[in-house]
């Protein structure tokens, strides 16, 4: 009997037996959450080495990636095989849940003449809607003729108002000249040419020739007039790949699932939460000295480490901060799991440090490390990205000041932090006399739900995390 791959529906990622008979069934099981409602994955061999029918499999081999929405997850043989046939063609855009891609047989079996399982199919075509009925000839109702147009303009070309204008008070038509404006309007400067021309005695006064009496008729398509200048296409064409782009064209971008649900995930919390800002400025002088001890000690750690271990301890103090909204109302969250954005090539995702509350700097250091490799390699598991309490968005490695972020529903607050930068104050030394002494500032935006974080709360935590990180002994 053969086995199967499948792409199923179900609780945490598990790889699976399910036998049948003599023979057995190898699938995928992918966790609810991560699957967006309506979209189904895409998928390749592993690492663009492509399995060929007939070739034997161990168990263990990576076979193929299932690009889901946010992550790229691999699929391993569980047993010993033959790849006996491939029902879905590598690179397949939205494969529908619960749709076979290829089958295995054992080891001796007839992998040629392996049949697919009856009660296996592929997800039935979308039915198009019905064609409206045409009527017949005989039921039709005749339309009221519309008079025929004598007017000496064609009928495609747009005149601007102030050509127009400019076009009746000098007895001129469009027809004598060429419209230069966009999308073919015949714009207030071609109109004047018009008039010069005719002032210098090249083109003559227009007089339009008399039309037919009105009658009443049926509709004629216009027809196209030699010599005459139409607008261009509303649309501008598509430009053909290795070849040079055409004035008014444009290229196409795919867009992978993971940028479809950011855009999707942005628009949704900027159309429905509330967002609020509260900006501070914290002085890094004592966390700076901090990590240059640390760095004597060999223990590399970040500015970034610090400000997650600042916010964790500063969520702790506040529990009212940590909190999400499950569509009736706040809910509290015992752990602090802090959610860190990290830059892909594929877009945004944000890994997740669990109880982030109960882990020193160095635990922090090695988790987002550990972390930020498998976001950027797209091998992060479901339950490593989804949840969290609270965001942080760094840009200081940028280059950028500050910036204000998008709250990443259901969460109640991101922090949006920039570079640290030198600033030059004017202080007094321990005598009293007047110094001027640098100060290495970093500016922190907190963009909270104020369905959840009123102002004098969102104020209050920017204060108080403001006093962490400026006092590391703090964050022990």
């Amino acid at each position: 009997m053969a086995a199967s791959w499948r792409l199923r529906c179900n609780l945490p990622l598990v790889r699976y037996f399910l036998g049948f008979g003599s023979g057995r069934s190898l699938g995928l099981s992918q966790g609810a959450a991560a699957w967006t409602v309506g979209r189904g994955a895409n998928w390749r061999w592993f690492h663009g080495t492509q399995l060929l029918q007939g070739e034997a499999v161990s168990a263990g081999d990576a076979l193929c990636e299932i690009e889901t929405d946010k992550a790229v997850v691999t699929l391993d043989a569980n047993d010993d095989g033959i790849l006996a046939k491939i029902v879905v063609e590598e690179g397949a855009k939205n494969i529908k849940l619960g749709s076979l891609i290829a089958l295995m047989v054992e080891e001796g079996e007839d992998w040629k003449h392996v049949e697919i399982p009856k009660d296996v199919s592929a997800p039935p075509p979308v039915p198009k809607p019905p064609a409206p009925p045409q009527p017949s000839p005989q039921t039709q109702t005749p339309c009221p003729a519309r008079k025929e147009r004598t007017v000496g303009t064609p009928p495609r070309l747009r005149l601007s108002p102030a050509a127009r204008n400019i076009l009746e008070k000098h007895s001129l038509d469009a027809s004598q000249g060429t419209a230069t404006g966009p999308r073919g309007v015949f714009t207030k400067e071609d109109a004047l040419r018009l008039v010069e021309l005719k002032q210098m005695g090249k083109i003559a006064e227009f007089r339009p020739a008399p039309g037919p009496p009105s009658t009443l008729s049926a509709p004629v398509p216009p027809q196209p007039t030699a010599g005459l200048s139409y607008p261009r296409p509303m649309i501008p064409p598509v430009s053909i790949p290795g070849q040079p782009n055409a004035a008014g064209t444009f290229t196409e971008i795919p867009a992978s699932n993971i940028r479809k649900v950011i855009a999707k995930r942005l628009t949704e919390s900027k159309s429905t939460v509330p967002h609020a800002y509260a900006t501070a400025n914290c002085d890094l002088g004592a966390v700076l000295k901090v990590r240059r001890d640390l760095v004597k000690d060999d223990i590399k750690v970040s500015v970034n480490d610090f400000i997650i271990r600042a916010a964790a301890v500063t969520l702790k103090q506040m529990p009212g901060v940590n909190v999400t909204w499950d569509g009736e109302g706040p809910k509290h969250l015992p752990s602090v799991d802090i959610s860190v954005a990290v830059a892909t090539d594929k877009g945004l995702i944000t890994p997740i440090i669990k109880d982030a509350a109960a882990k020193d700097i160095r635990e922090i250091a090695d988790a987002v490390k550990v972390l930020s490799k498998k976001a950027r390699d797209g091998k992060l598991l479901p339950e490593e990205y989804q949840g969290g309490s609270f965001s942080i968005s760094n840009l200081g490695m940028f280059g950028i000041d500050e910036f204000t972020a998008v709250i990443n529903p259901p969460q109640a607050c991101i922090l949006a932090v920039g570079r640290f930068r030198p600033v030059l104050k004017l202080t007094e030394d321990e005598e009293g006399n007047p110094q001027v002494r640098q100060h290495q500032l970093i500016t922190v935006t907190m963009s909270s739900d104020s369905r959840m974080v009123d102002d004098e709360l969102a104020t209050k935590f920017l204060e108080t995390f403001k006093a962490n990180l400026e006092n590391p002994m703090r964050l022990a």
